[in-house]
């Protein structure tokens, strides 16, 4: 059963991995999150926010990390970081736990694949003859370093990889044990680990991280870096007299997962003085994976080595991109870059990468099992990685006083240069420094290395719109021999990015000495118009110094996002040009969410959605199993106008689902939508942003009916920090809105009340849901959120609209607010409008709800569609008498006049198409007309005299 699973691992793993490069998102272990815990903060506070998400106990991750040391700036502390099991949606375990303002972060656990790439059809053939010659030892200057230094079998290189040939000639003398754990089910040296003498297998938690007929990637890895020397056998490691360590991090058992960060973590505890990863995936950045590699880099001073990819192309590939990991990308025989290899700004250096020649321990021996003595040549940035890596630890040997950074610092100051060959022309920056150098890593003086330690951004954004100003703070650390005349220059790479303050005069430092221009920092300038969408613009720092040392480096910055934020008053609102509202993914990744006055994000999830039938629905909403439907796609950027021609801010937004094919199943409506949104800033006016939708029928069906509405998830912060909340609807407002409820039973909390009002349209809808709804609910959203189950929440009228959902004791509450339209003929546009509303008390909600109105009514008048052509109201002004015409199809069955408080002043039964109301006796002012018909509602302001 073990080798099996394996079996498939590797094969699914090797399949996946010419297809890396296009994935942004690398895939997750299923229903398990980490989190990081704010300092001082105890699990305990969680307890009732796990309650809410029907998670697991908490397991601390690294019980055994160290704490972080002033002696060691940037050290980071993994005691707080916490995994748990869930199958809550990601974006909602994030909403409540971060709601409880006790946690930093809550994130996936990214799955990274190894780095194996054969470099010809014939590459997993046995090696029949051990003449083949390991060229790169040679090129890379391998056996003149070993006449400075062999290593020593102090130094430790931990091989986080899987498939582990332990028994091999060349590996076995190599590993390095843990005497003072021998053998014999006990914890002897009390680090929490049971009889860990020979490695550990991270991915499966036991002490067995040998070998598997099925992966032998470990093997091919270990061999690069460690093999045997002076044995009379096969080949020879760079790493020489050093040892490795050996840790699986795949797994191959039904309850192993992917291991890769916390093998790193447990290489850096148990004295690795150099970690090797020769796995990764583009994209996924991870703050639980930077801090884990800067804890192993800066707390406990290892030199982390990463394989760069398999992808030939120029991106960001985790985990060899982050801070604190040498970036290894690979080259040929003759310094020509790999046609594989992945090339960036991030790329630290090369080393040779192609028919590298290694152990196998694969094919079986006479005696029937796998041999322990046979050899491959294999290719692919995983077998570049472990020369670097081999190469730092003989540095190490070398220079015992150095620290990780300066170890490489070194290994970048001293490869030979490989921009100029012609072949590179296309990857010129973008292969690092150049190709490894072994020799001159351990023999060159006088090295000089000065580096951009950290970049900070003020405002501190995801990305910027056209127009903004940006300070960037640079520190900066000297890692080699002093400098002197140091300066930092900072160009823009892109049109869009202009650098207007680009300078930095450094000085001296001394070595390991720090300097930053925080009282006089960079400052950037976003173009006003003409950027792509969402486009990356690089800066470069270029740093000099006397004695000609030159070196660039690059941090990248998003410009023109695809939303929009509108803020100009308490409510701060991100829409997204495909439909969204807080954020354009589930994740909550990408946008600003929603806030009220400072607030943290306060919803989890929103959007539209249309639907005809329960087959027929459209949005970008979740869906099932941790998925988002994907209907809309957008026709133009969002953008801000500031002010605008009626509110202080403004928003634009285009876009449609798919339409329906003739003859075929139909699963969209087939509508364009033009949203426009409005914010202003003037008292009265905070606590709401106007949401106004056209929808344009595409198809050549009437739409009959067409339902409309807005999902919200809403998620209130409560006393304990769980999601108690409570949903109600307000039907003399049509307002639907959520609150927190306190620590007695059905009692509100003091806090934010949040909600949405329909403003125009037809029949209202109204759905509340309980997100604790048990099996056998009409909707149910712990098993996901079907077409089938948004249809019901938009077309069961207001029958479902409950008072109140989630009494007495609250839950996780969403709600529905939409509207029926009863037929929108093709070619024709129907409009729907909402308001977004958040306050401090459930009266004060109502009166900006009912200021939203008055607002839309008056302020904010727009062209009558063909909808309401037939509708008048006359004389308007009027002093007493009114007079109300409607089409014949309108079926009028009342008219009620409310005043700017939204309360009913007026009622009347009316039928026909022409009805007369008296307004005498109400004050002078303004008024909202409100008719009544079968299938929809007509409003319009009134001014009595």
């Amino acid at each position: 059963m073990k080798n099996t699973l394996r079996a498939f691992l590797y094969l699914f793993l090797i399949g996946l991995t010419a297809q890396l490069h296009a994935q942004s998102t690398p895939p997750t272990i299923p229903g398990q999150l980490v989190l990081k815990l704010r300092p001082g903060q105890s699990p305990a506070v969680l307890e009732t926010a796990l309650h809410t998400l029907a998670a697991g106990a908490l397991n601390q991750k690294f019980p055994h990390a160290a704490a972080p040391s002033a002696e060691r700036p940037g050290s980071v502390d993994l005691r707080g970081i916490f995994q748990f099991r869930t199958t809550a949606a990601l974006s909602k375990a994030r909403a409540v736990l971060l709601a409880t303002g006790a946690v930093e972060y809550v994130e996936p656990l990214y799955i990274r694949q190894p780095q194996y790439q054969p470099n010809d059809p014939f590459a997993d053939s046995t090696l029949t003859s051990l003449t083949v010659s390991q060229y790169y030892l040679k090129q890379i200057k391998a056996y003149r370093a070993w006449d400075i230094t062999r290593g020593d079998s102090s130094i430790v290189i931990g091989i986080t990889d899987g498939g582990f040939r332990l028994t091999h000639v060349e590996l076995a003398p190599q590993i390095k044990h843990n005497y003072a754990d021998p053998i014999n089910g006990l914890d002897d040296d009390r680090d929490g680990y049971i009889d860990n003498f020979t490695g550990w297998d991270v991915a499966n938690n036991d002490n067995d991280p040998g070998y598997d007929v099925a992966i032998v990637h470990g093997t091919l890895v270990a061999g690069v870096s460690s093999a045997r020397v002076d044995n009379g056998q096969g080949i020879a490691g760079l790493g020489n007299k050093c040892r490795f360590l050996p840790l699986n991090i795949y797994p191959n058992t039904p309850t192993g997962t992917f291991a890769g960060v916390e093998a790193v973590v447990y290489a850096a505890d148990h004295g690795c003085q150099v970690i090797n990863m020769s796995w990764g995936g583009p994209g996924g950045y991870s703050q639980f994976e930077q801090d884990a590699m800067t804890y192993a880099a800066v707390n406990r001073d290892a030199v982390l080595i990463g394989a760069a990819g398999n992808t030939n192309a120029d991106l960001d590939f985790y985990p060899a991109s982050y801070q604190h990991v040498v970036s290894v990308s690979g080259v040929d025989n003759t310094d020509t870059k790999v046609g594989s290899a992945t090339f960036s700004h991030r790329v630290d250096l090369t080393a040779p990468g192609v028919s590298i020649l290694t152990c196998y321990g694969y094919h079986l021996a006479n005696g029937g099992g796998p041999a322990d003595n046979d050899y491959t040549a294999v290719g692919g940035t995983s077998f570049a990685a472990p020369l670097v890596a081999g190469a730092a630890a003989l540095v190490r040997r070398q220079f015992p006083t150095y620290t990780s950074d300066q170890v490489a610092a070194r290994l970048r100051q001293t490869t030979s240069p490989t921009d100029q060959l012609p072949a590179n022309a296309a990857w010129v920056g973008r292969l690092g420094t150049g190709r490894l150098d072994v020799l001159a890593a351990l023999t060159r003086a006088n090295l000089t290395e000065a580096r951009v330690v950290s970049s900070t951004f003020a405002p501190a954004r995801a990305a910027y719109a056209p127009g903004e100003t940006i300070n960037l703070t640079a520190s900066v650390q000297n890692l080699l021999a002093p400098v002197t005349g140091l300066t930092v220059t900072l160009t823009s790479l892109s049109p869009y990015l202009a650098v207007t303050a680009g300078s930095f005069a450094v000085g001296s430092l001394a070595t390991l000495g720090r300097a930053d221009n925080a009282t006089a920092p960079f400052r950037l300038t976003v173009a006003a118009s003409g950027i792509p969408l969402n486009a990356k613009a690089t800066l470069r720092y270029r740093l000099t110094a006397a004695g000609g040392f030159q070196l660039d480096q690059y941090v990248d910055v998003i410009l023109n996002p695809d939303y929009v934020v509108l803020d100009a008053n308490d409510l701060r609102l991100t829409l997204t040009s495909r439909g969204n509202l807080g954020y354009d993914n589930i994740f909550g990744t990408v946008g600003a969410g929603l806030s009220y006055r400072g607030s943290g994000n306060l919803l989890s999830e929103g959007g539209l959605m249309l639907a005809t039938t329960p087959t027929r629905v459209s949005d970008r909403l979740r869906s099932t199993r941790g998925q988002m439907r994907q209907s809309f796609f957008s026709l133009r950027q969002a953008t801000r106008q500031q002010p605008g021609p009626r509110a202080d801010q403004e928003a634009r937004i285009a876009f449609q689902d798919s339409i329906p094919a003739a003859g075929a199943a139909a699963r969209s409506v087939g509508v364009a939508v033009r949203q426009r949104a409005y914010a202003w800033a003037t008292p009265g006016r905070r606590d709401f942003v106007v949401l106004e939708y056209s929808l344009k029928n595409l198809t050549a069906d009437t739409l009959k009916p067409l339902y409309a509405g807005i999902f919200t998830d809403w998620d209130l912060p409560t006393p304990d920090g769980a999601a108690h909340n409570a949903a109600a609807y307000d039907s003399a407002r049509t307002l639907a809105y959520s609150y927190a409820l306190g620590q007695l039973p059905a009692t509100p909390a003091p806090g934010t009340y949040a909600g949405l009002r329909l403003l125009r349209g037809g029949a209202p809808a109204v759905y509340s849901i309980d997100g604790a709804a048990p099996a056998g609910s009409p909707v149910r959203l712990a098993d996901g959120f079907s077409p089938a189950e948004k249809f019901r929440t938009l077309s069961s009228g207001t029958a479902r609209a409950q008072r109140t959902a989630g009494l007495p004791n609250g839950s996780d509450v969403m709600q529905v607010l939409g509207t029926r339209l009863a037929r929108l003929a093709p070619g024709d546009s129907a409009t729907v409008a909402f308001a977004v509303l958040a306050a401090p008390t459930l009266a004060q909600l109502q009166a900006s709800s009912d200021a939203a109105a008055q607002l839309y009514a008056t302020v904010l008048p727009t062209r009558a569609s063909a909808q309401l052509a037939g509708f008048s109201a006359y004389p308007n002004p009027t002093t007493g008498l009114l007079r109300v015409e409607v089409p014949a199809d309108f079926g009028l069955r009342e008219i009620q006049v409310r005043n700017t408080l939204g309360q009913l002043v007026r009622r009347q039964v009316a039928s026909g198409t022409t009805a007369t109301i008296s307004l005498t006796g109400l004050a002078p002012g303004l008024y909202l007309l409100k008719m009544q018909g079968t299938d929809s509602v007509s409003s319009r302001p009134v001014e009595v005299r």
